[in-house]
């Protein structure tokens, strides 16, 4: 299953929202379809969410029908539509500055079918370039998985959260494929349940041994020393090396430390903002309230109860074992070392 795929005029999507249930493709043959998609976490993954903007932002410039003078303020337009869509994952700005130097870049050229087949071209890259940097991630983190390794991650990020392979489960795939016999606990992720949708889904896919569990039974499962190793995604990292994640991840990683088990973040270099000092100046997003009252539409809480829904929770950096990326593993002094890594980069 592809999370998303580029048909040459739309963008072709697998919505998450009804997996493992249903297996539904649609065509966004709009900028503003691409953008309902990824709010609507039709689209979800930091990755993934990154190379769908700019397909949105192709799909933009294919939508315009006035003259050349005109492109530039509709295109701003389209930009700010898709930067709304979801705050904390870094990926989606920075695929849009990306896309927007693109079409800096094209103010010389007269026809508009150059200037669409050129940002067509950046998506590719885009796009291309997270297949490549997941498949690396997967073979420098395979270095830090022990044979017979029993490893817990939380909420989802495999193929389904990036154009390909993934990043945590990238990383576990390329152990499972070394011949390493790991398991997998994963946790369920309340409250939209990546993990037990989508986690699960995936590795049960390609056969690797996982073990659903919910989220409150990950401080239990490390204190009967059924752990070995935490391996999660990010949607954000500081220069500091605090990492935003999936809510619920800071707490797993309290747990970890608490039992002495190593922790890791796999994310690509495009994750890292350091234009963020700290974890306190990443913005969190908060979902709507009727994700946690209800679950797929059915009532599990009082309709009048408040709710307070955010979408994601930051791991300071004392807590992270090492960050893997296509890179190279970031261990502390993270304000340091990733400075280091993304100068070299």
């Amino acid at each position: 299953m592809k999370s998303i795929e580029w048909l040459g005029n739309a963008l072709r999507i697998l919505d998450q929202s009804k997996l493992p249930v249903e297996i539904l493709y649609r065509d966004a043959v709009s900028y503003e379809g691409v953008a309902e998609a990824v709010e609507n976490m039709e689209v979800r993954g930091a990755p993934a969410i990154g190379a769908a903007v700019a397909y949105g932002f192709v799909l933009g410039a294919l939508e315009y029908q006035g003259d050349r003078d005109g492109l530039p303020s509709f295109m701003e337009k389209v930009q700010s539509r898709l930067a709304e869509t979801r705050p904390t994952a870094v990926n989606l700005f920075w695929a849009l500055r990306r896309m927007e130097d693109r079409l800096r870049e094209c103010w010389d050229m007269d026809d508009l079918e150059d200037v669409r087949r050129v940002l067509t071209e950046e998506a590719n890259r885009i796009a291309e370039d997270d297949r490549r940097m997941n498949r690396l991630i997967g073979e420098v983190g395979n270095e830090i998985v022990p044979d017979k390794a029993n490893i817990l991650t939380h909420c989802n990020a495999g193929a389904l959260a990036t154009v390909e392979y993934g990043t945590a489960l990238g990383v576990i795939r390329s152990a499972h494929f070394a011949g390493k016999m790991v398991h997998v606990y994963a946790d369920e992720t309340r409250p939209l349940l990546q993990g037990a949708r989508l986690t699960a889904l995936e590795l049960l896919q390609e056969k690797i041994p996982v073990t659903l569990i919910t989220d409150n039974m990950a401080g239990y499962l490390m204190q009967q020393g059924k752990v070995d190793l935490v391996i999660v995604g990010a949607d954000r990292i500081a220069a500091n090396g605090d990492t935003a994640n999936k809510i619920g991840t800071y707490s797993v990683a309290v747990l970890a430390n608490a039992h002495g088990i190593p922790f890791y973040v796999a994310a690509p270099t495009s994750t890292i903002d350091l234009k963020v000092a700290n974890g306190q100046e990443i913005p969190i997003e908060e979902r709507p309230a009727n994700e946690v009252r209800e679950c797929f539409g059915v009532a599990v809480a009082p309709e009048e109860v408040k709710v307070f829904n955010p979408a994601f929770d930051v791991t300071p950096a004392k807590y992270i074992t090492g960050i893997i990326t296509e890179k190279g593993i970031v261990t502390a002094p993270y304000s340091v070392n990733l400075l280091k890594l993304m100068v070299r980069s």
